[in-house]
């Protein structure tokens, strides 16, 4: 978890201990984390801190926020139901083409 949290502070410009102070850690406390498992509170509060998910700050995947899907049709492709009831390939179709209409493609 250390090496992940050294790279999200490297994207942001800031050292371990600037994250430290920010969250009101005492100094070498994330250090420690190649040691000792970090408690739930404190995975959760670096995990808040930069905008990421739990299991991306665990190294459990490489997606960094939880519902971050960038292909429409990957997203659609992995809704089977929708309030109890089987998605048809129209549905899909048609959530689709409203989701572009009110957003937008990219």
């Amino acid at each position: 978890m250390l090496d992940v949290i050294k790279k999200l502070c490297k994207e942001r410009g800031i050292s371990i201990n600037d994250l430290e102070e920010a969250l009101g850690y005492s100094n070498s406390t994330l250090y420690r984390l190649k040691r000792q498992n970090a408690g739930a509170d404190k995975v959760k509060a670096i995990a808040d801190y930069f905008d990421v998910s739990t299991d991306y700050l665990l190294g459990r995947t490489e997606q960094k926020k939880k519902n971050d899907v960038t292909d429409l049709n990957e997203a659609l492709d992995s809704m089977l139901s929708f309030d109890g009831e089987t998605m048809t390939k129209n549905d899909r179709e048609v959530i689709k083409a409203y989701l572009e209409g009110r957003f937008g493609k990219k």
